[in-house]
């Protein structure tokens, strides 16, 4: 029994690819190095425990959807969806991620060095133990942390392709019923929605802020002191029912 599978996705059809990986992990497989991906979706969907998977290429949509543990690492971008409802487990891109990542996150940590799309981290939440987890190495699009209702977003805006735009987008936290987002430096105020409290970030938040900026330096390679040496704003929302008074007949 092999203890870990190469498998150069060129040309390969996803619904194949994915096969070939579940089929594997049938068989004992924990480790998976994926050659050539082009844009090939649903890779670790659902899959649990500890399995290990490098990604070389562009992950296509909802990879690591659903999943319950593997460590995840895509040397390349990511597509649409990525982590989508994700229960636990570690994802990093050492490359860019589009929309709605890490939509309905419920644990695990997601690592991007660059920059992100639309609709970050709308509806993440957090259960009991369960914490979800992103961190951001360049900017984010509009709607960051959309109707978040738990969990921590880290935004860093340093490693990013847009220079001379906004560390983020528009509507930035709009609905935002839980959870937290951090950010380095400022955020100018009309792309705050009037539902959030915007403070600078005290010694209890620095220490997660430090804990995760950490590991993300880690798989990485960037220096720690370099992106925790400047101020971080904290955006919590004022109320857990933004939206209640819509709702009174």
């Amino acid at each position: 029994m092999k203890s870990k599978l190469v498998i150069d996705a060129k040309g390969l059809y996803y619904r194949d690819l994915n096969e070939r990986i579940r089929q594997a992990v049938k068989e004992g497989v924990k480790e998976f190095e994926l050659l050539n991906v082009s844009g090939q979706r649903y890779i670790g969907t659902a899959l649990e425990g500890e399995l290990k998977f490098l990604i070389h290429g562009v992950a296509g949509q909802d990879t690591a959807a659903f999943m319950r543990g593997p460590y995840m690492r895509i040397e390349g971008n990511a597509q649409d969806g990525l982590a989508n409802t994700m229960d636990d487990g570690f994802v990093s891109c050492t490359g860019m991620a589009g929309d709605v990542l890490g939509y309905a996150m419920r644990g695990g940590q997601v690592h991007i060095h660059g920059d992100v799309g639309y609709r970050v981290g709308i509806h993440m939440k957090a259960y009991k133990d369960k914490l979800p987890i992103i961190v951001i190495g360049g900017k984010a699009g509009d709607f960051l942390g959309e109707y978040m209702a738990g969990g921590v977003i880290i935004l860093l805006g340093l490693f990013s392709q847009h220079k001379d735009t906004p560390i983020a987008g528009r509507s930035l936290a709009t609905g935002m019923h839980g959870g937290v987002i951090y950010v380095r430096g400022h955020v100018p105020e009309y792309q705050l929605a009037d539902n959030l409290i915007v403070e600078d970030a005290d010694a209890e938040d620095r220490k997660i802020i430090e804990k995760y900026v950490r590991t993300f330096c880690q798989e990485f390679d960037e220096k720690e002191d370099e992106i925790l040496g400047t101020d971080f704003v904290r955006i919590k929302p004022k109320s857990h029912r933004p939206y209640g008074k819509l709702y009174i007949g």
